[in-house]
């Protein structure tokens, strides 16, 4: 029986019809920041800026993708764009649903990707929905459905990741951080480390709301989460893929770190800001959590930035969390007496650094009080602590609820 690494190879060489190994960079900022020797595999510089692409052109080559193929896959991001890319590539004709929530830009990426041979189907408002519609029309049409993560030559393909990074680094590095989502790539990289270097340590990163390696691990097995937060959406899976799983059972579930979605928005701010590298949710994630590993000092970490397909119109969505977490910005329902001169004597408690980028009135119909929400920026996180003290000083009745998920939805 062919060995994994053998065939994971066959597979690089495949991939180089398509593009050259995408870099691996030394990052002096995360280094410095860290202690370590912090390289980044850009898998965000990939033709359709994501390692997706990996996964669907091997599983096409595999199967004999030609002019007379047909796939089908159901995706709103990033392995569509994969599988589009490679059906032009063989000339072959692809089916791709996507639910009718999906942004106009995906969907305009996806089928310049395409270039004629795929065709675009919207339908479903939710995810599941779109699933379901794309398999019963490959089981109709007798065309062959391209799971995102849950194939084995998909595995195969996400793991031609680590080859690279094994070639372009040199020596084996002491730690290799993989996001992971459905669990492809974590599945196909950790199982290729296990040949060529096993002394190389995994550490896995998930979204906070939707760790499902996490809970698969603890209990045994694959579970269904019943809720998901679909900020990252290239990682919030609700149920691990069973082949991927069949890899990644024996790790242990504390070497799964799960970061809070406004804590990765932070990340991407920093990465965009300070190294000009454009990363979406899900490519911050392998980042975002060297903070909550263990003895890194003096190590030498591979971080996979899996994907960069970022739309700008959600900045300020990013900018918004970003802020929150790092408690630069807060949110607060005040309790203001009805009086002439009342806002003047709130607006005197304010810092010299403090700025209010929202303010407005909630209920008007109190006879001695009405209630204001009030958003309130500033330059470092004591001076929102010192201001709650001179609300409470004044007797200036309010509640913070920037991290209140149910009003911040409601009224931030």
């Amino acid at each position: 029986m062919e060995n994994f690494a053998a065939s994971v190879r066959q597979a690089g060489v495949a991939l180089r019809d398509l593009f050259e190994p995408t870099p691996l960079q030394k990052n002096d900022h995360l280094s410095a920041k860290y202690g370590a020797e912090i390289w980044l595999k850009r898998e965000d510089l990939t033709p359709v800026r994501s390692y997706k692409l990996r996964g669907a052109f091997n599983a096409m080559r595999k199967i004999g993708a030609g002019s007379q193929g047909h796939f089908v896959c159901a995706s709103a991001g990033n392995h569509a764009q994969g599988m589009a890319y490679a059906c032009r590539h063989f000339g072959t004709r692809g089916t791709i649903f996507m639910p009718v929530t999906t942004p106009k830009q995906k969907i305009d990426k996806t089928r310049i990707f395409g270039n004629g041979v795929i065709e675009i189907v919207l339908t479903g408002d939710y995810f599941d929905q779109t699933l379901a519609a794309a398999q019963d029309f490959a089981r109709a049409q007798g065309a062959t459905f391209l799971s995102p993560f849950d194939d084995a030559d998909i595995i195969e393909g996400q793991a031609t990741v680590g080859l690279e990074l094994l070639d372009q680094i040199g020596a084996a590095p002491d730690l290799v951080v993989l996001p992971v989502g459905g669990g492809g790539l974590a599945a196909g990289v950790t199982r290729l480390l296990a040949e060529l270097a096993p002394g190389t340590r995994a550490e896995f990163a998930e979204p906070e709301g939707g760790g499902s390696l996490r809970e698969a691990l603890l209990a045994g097995a694959p579970v269904t989460l019943p809720v998901v937060d679909n900020f990252v959406d290239g990682a919030a899976v609700a149920r691990i893929g069973d082949l991927p799983f069949r890899t990644l059972a024996g790790f242990d579930a504390d070497r799964v770190h799960t970061a809070p979605e406004d804590r990765i928005c932070a990340t991407m701010l920093e990465m965009l800001n300070i190294e000009g590298i454009v990363l979406e949710p899900a490519g911050a994630l392998a980042v975002d959590v060297l903070r909550d590993i263990p003895d890194l000092a003096g190590k030498r970490v591979v971080c996979i930035c899996s994907g960069g397909n970022f739309d700008f119109e959600r900045l300020p969505e990013v900018k918004e969390r970003a802020q929150r977490f790092s408690g630069l910005k807060r949110y607060f329902i005040l309790r203001m007496p009805q009086r002439p001169g009342a806002l003047r004597d709130f607006l005197q408690l304010l810092g010299p650094q403090d700025d209010i980028a929202r303010f407005e009135y909630l209920k008007k119909s109190a006879r001695n009080f009405g209630s204001v929400l009030i958003g309130i920026e500033t330059t470092a996180p004591e001076n929102l602590d010192r201001l709650r003290e001179r609300l409470e000083t004044a007797g200036i009745g309010y509640r913070d609820i920037t991290h209140d998920p149910a009003l911040a939805e409601f009224l931030i």
